[in-house]
């Protein structure tokens, strides 16, 4: 992705952020006004020292829950509204008070573990004890949270609010604490069995053609002639919506229909190319997969998305046989220049076979160069000596990333190859030089590769996965993982 396409990108979400909390602001105005003007007006956008105090005396108002439901509930979106009123700053500043105020009262949970450990043998008083203990245990803010979730579209808010957590928790550990208490709470209640599947074409609303857009993460949209071809006969677009937050896609799946497994992106996207007729299709290519809510980072949309997909693709096309992925390798790139790092050895050796290491010295019209000095030279998938120096010993590196490196938990180190294998697919092929995009050779050298979902396969191969963390490999992946 170029400076300018993530530029693009960013401008585009932040329209669409701004949209929503205008949306939220007008929705939550008529909830608010029920508080009867008992509450103070909304402090600077960049809540300053003085802002503090009259901030923490709303949040406990919300908390306390003074004067009937209808009453809580307009604190709450009035509090609500404070915080979208604010510029990022404020923001910030507004959850660190959350965080740090509203916090677990560590002194009360001491006192609860003391009644627990005197607590007799009875049942009654024991119970009586646990419950304090994990009453205790339970951070105010998170009652907070749950009144906002309570407002309409406060899912949504609560998404969108995780999301700017994400990027603040980083140097911060209260917002980290309270980052991980949302996740919690977003996961606890959101329900994957009510994921709807929708088709985008061209006809549906521009609105949504615009999310399109700003949530393309794999494969910038250029612009709508490039956006027109991707919604093309040949082409589906699909998206999982969920009833908490109805109009905003969660996933967006894009599909390429066509004959053989796609072995080159740039191909693929190719808008000169001509329109095939899908009918005559035998394999359907997943060649982007984008998570559209980055505050539902690390919940769990269940195993079988892709499965349920290529239901709605064998519905409508009798003669697709094969479906299987075009998908880029985000990890590899940064796992090896970890690799070539390493202090104290000679990773040139542990690394390369001697073969790989003698086609590299060997080649020819330029000095012996070093795998790391290799992928350093400007422009090295453009030299075909260098390049085909390099296929053999990228390729098996790949193959072993892939397939043996591993998280703790066991899982896939590469996220992109967890998702494809906790959803059953097999590792079926790697394709050298098939993104040669800027972001393309920055994260897998170039390389990309195939996932292949074999229909009567997905449920054994999810549970190997699963259960064993084996990884499926086709036998040429094998063959790349034995030399």
């Amino acid at each position: 992705m170029t400076e300018l396409n993530v530029r693009e990108s960013e401008i585009t979400r932040a329209s669409l952020l701004n949209r929503t909390m205008q949306n939220l602001r007008e929705a939550w105005r008529e909830v608010a006004d029920w508080g009867g003007g008992l509450l103070p007006a909304a402090p600077s956008p960049h809540l300053p020292e003085k802002d503090i105090d009259a901030l923490k005396a709303q949040m406990r108002d919300c908390l306390e829950a003074r004067g009937g439901e209808v009453s809580a509930r307009a604190r709450a979106a009035h509090l609500g509204r404070i915080y979208l009123a604010l510029e990022p700053k404020g923001r910030k500043r507004f959850l660190q008070v959350l965080a740090a105020e509203f916090d677990i009262d560590r002194k009360a949970v001491d006192r609860a573990v003391a009644k627990l450990q005197q607590a007799g043998d009875a049942a009654e008083e024991r119970a009586r004890a646990e419950r304090a203990l994990r009453q205790a245990l339970q951070p105010p803010r998170l009652r907070l949270l749950t009144q906002l979730n309570a407002l309409p579209e406060g899912f949504h808010f609560l998404v969108d609010l995780r999301a700017e957590l994400l990027d603040w928790r980083k140097d911060d550990p209260a917002l980290a604490a309270l980052e991980r208490d949302l996740l919690s709470l977003l996961t606890s209640w959101f329900d994957v069995g009510f994921l709807e599947l929708r088709r985008i074409t061209w006809d549906s609303p521009a609105s949504l053609l615009e999310k399109l857009f700003a949530y393309e993460a794999v494969h910038p949209i250029k612009d709508w002639g490039d956006l027109k071809n991707r919604l093309s006969a040949d082409r589906r677009c699909f998206a999982f919506f969920h009833p908490r937050m109805a109009d905003e896609p969660l996933i967006i799946v894009q599909v390429a229909l066509g004959h053989g497994i796609a072995g080159n992106v740039q191909t693929l996207l190719d808008e000169s190319a001509p329109v095939l007729d899908p009918t005559e299709a035998d394999t359907a290519i997943f060649y982007s997969i984008s998570n559209a809510q980055e505050g539902l980072g690390g919940i769990s949309f269940g195993n079988f998305l892709i499965k349920r997909v290529v239901d709605e693709l064998a519905g409508e096309f009798k003669n697709l046989k094969t479906f299987a992925t075009l998908s880029p390798i985000p990890g590899f790139r940064a796992w090896l220049d970890r690799k070539l790092g390493e202090p104290g050895k000679d990773m040139e050796v542990e690394l390369l076979a001697p073969t790989d290491r003698k086609a590299l010295a060997a080649k020819a019209g330029a000095e012996p160069v070093s795998l790391k000095t290799a992928l350093q030279t400007p422009d090295w998938s453009q030299k075909p000596e260098l390049a085909k120096a390099l296929k053999h010993p990228l390729q098996r590196l790949c193959a072993h990333y892939l397939a043996k490196e591993k998280r703790e938990g066991g899982t896939a180190h590469d996220r992109v190859a967890n998702f494809h294998l906790a959803n059953g697919a097999r590792i079926e092929r790697l394709n050298w030089l098939a993104d040669t995009s800027e972001n393309g050779l920055r994260q897998s050298a170039g390389m990309m590769v195939n996932y292949l979902y074999k229909l009567n396969d997905i449920e054994a191969n999810h549970e190997a996965y699963r259960g064993e963390g084996k990884v499926i490999t086709s036998s040429a992946i094998r063959a790349l993982l034995k030399t």
